[in-house]
């Protein structure tokens, strides 16, 4: 069965830039600020269209509804459970929170717990993460109110190829001068509790959601640091779990679960399939079920990201 790639879904965003074009050589829409490719989508909004073989032009959600168990496996979920895309933050992302399990539904949102891999970070770019020791949410609201939230929230200097979990409920904001791999829950619910007091690209303030948001955070989360390998694993929760595999050249890489789908991501390298096909830095391909391993035609990292058996 030949890996499936999909056709990218951008998005312009405010804090947004270029480097989608310049790291990674792709043709961009417009002149716009562009700070999402949604990569692997199966949103009613975004559908992920394979761009070639024998289910070329095909979406996402109609193979996970037709064809779920010859390419993916024995999954129960009504749509493709993660959602997996490319950041690119030329200016800070606004401080937010994602709704955990037990709270979404109240708050009309979808529980959302992600994972960011660090594909490029500036010298000076930080991400926030989490709250400074000891601030309470009386402590944070006062600061809302005074328009300087950011000064109680942790900030750590991240550095490339470095990764890190963000359960919902932590409360982050990326920084500049970022290029994130984000590998979440399929979700698109985010809660902005302070956004730099800056206009959106229509000119107007973007919509804040302070009540829901002071609902979500976890005032328990201090100072978290980003994550330290286990071994190949960088990241496992009831959600996904995600490896990293440095191959060398003719080195092989397959799912390790034959049965069952899994998605690899090209950091650096290239790799190719059965058929001949070379895949280079920023490529995501979704490995239907099945034994179809791929090769590294040089040294190359590789992510690859796997469900929890159900």
């Amino acid at each position: 069965m030949p890996v499936l790639s999909f056709q990218p879904i951008y998005q312009t965003r405010v804090w947004g830039g270029r480097k989608l074009e310049s790291i990674y050589q792709r043709p961009l829409p417009t002149s716009d600020p562009y700070g999402e490719s949604w990569e692997i989508s199966d949103r009613p909004e975004a559908q992920s269209i394979v761009t070639s073989g024998p289910y070329q032009g095909e979406s996402l959600h109609s193979l996970w509804q037709n064809q779920r168990a010859k390419l993916f496996g024995p999954y129960q979920s009504e749509r493709f459970p993660l959602l997996i895309k490319i950041l690119d933050a030329q200016t800070d992302l606004s401080i937010q929170v994602h709704p955990p399990q037990h709270l979404a539904a109240s708050l009309n949102g979808e529980p959302k717990t992600e994972m960011w891999y660090i594909a490029h970070a500036e010298p000076d770019a930080k991400i926030y993460v989490g709250l400074k020791q000891g601030t309470t949410k009386e402590a944070f609201e006062q600061a809302l109110k005074q328009s300087s939230p950011e000064e109680l929230v942790h900030a750590i200097s991240p550095k490339t190829g470095q990764s890190i979990h963000i359960p919902s409920g932590r409360l982050h904001a990326i920084g500049a001068g970022l290029v994130i791999y984000e590998i979440q829950q399929n979700s698109d619910t985010t809660y902005r509790v302070f956004d730099w007091n800056r206009l959106g690209l229509d000119g107007k303030p973007r919509e804040l959601h302070i009540e829901e948001s002071l609902q979500c955070i976890d005032f328990q989360d201090f100072e978290p640091t980003m994550d330290t390998p286990q071994g190949n694993t960088l990241a496992v929760c009831p959600y996904y779990k995600v490896d990293s595999f440095s191959l060398t050249t003719a080195e092989t890489i397959a799912n390790p679960d034959s049965d069952r789908f899994s998605i690899l991501t090209v950091v650096s390298g290239s790799i190719c399939d059965q058929e001949g096909t070379s895949y280079g830095p920023g490529s995501f391909l979704l490995v239907p079920a099945g034994d179809s391993p791929l090769t590294a035609e040089t040294e190359s990292l590789v992510l690859q990201t796997t469900l929890p058996v159900e």
